[in-house]
């Protein structure tokens, strides 16, 4: 396992690592219609902009040659928390869940994040994403009771918000 900082010319791979992971992890809590008609190059414009903008770092895990996960995080997006850091996505290609990838990503995140200077950080995790709730929940974040609303194809989905503090936790 290695783990490198992502740049523009890696934003096919990971618009490719989510758009897999999607594609996998939420069968039957997101319609399947839209896991179907989603693309693999769907978030290569939203990559390439925030890298290009350095709103969030990505780093890329590899098996051999092949990367295989990704996490994007940096400062908060949400005015409410101005001094937080944010764990905007992390996503694994399906074979390599429960591998161990993950954990080694969150926890490279995390130590960036400590030293950029952040006490606590947040991510959303889709209130159905029971399998994300628990990883999650391996690695100190709790729920912190709030909720965001949204639709996929008209039909209504919530979010989570999990929180992590270096104040409370050992990383």
């Amino acid at each position: 396992m290695v783990i490198k900082r992502a740049t523009i010319q890696d934003t096919k791979t990971i618009s490719h690592i989510h758009a897999s992971s999607w594609e996998s992890a939420y069968r039957g809590i997101i319609p399947q219609q839209y896991l179907d008609e989603l693309q693999n190059d769907f978030w290569v414009k939203a990559f390439q902009g925030w890298i290009e903008a350095n709103t969030v770092t990505v780093l890329l895990i590899y098996d051999q040659e092949l990367a295989v996960g990704c996490i994007a995080y940096g400062k908060s997006r949400d005015k409410k928390l101005p001094e937080w850091g944010e764990i905007v996505s992390i996503y694994l290609l399906p074979e390599y869940l429960g591998k161990g990838y993950g954990h080694k990503l969150l926890k490279a995140a995390l130590d960036d994040l400590k030293i950029a200077g952040y006490n606590d950080v947040y991510l959303w995790v889709l209130e159905n994403n029971e399998t994300a709730k628990k990883f999650y929940e391996r690695n100190s974040f709790t729920f912190n009771n709030e909720k965001y609303s949204f639709e996929i194809m008209k039909e209504p989905f919530k979010d989570m918000r999990y929180v992590f503090s270096f104040n409370s936790t050992q990383v």
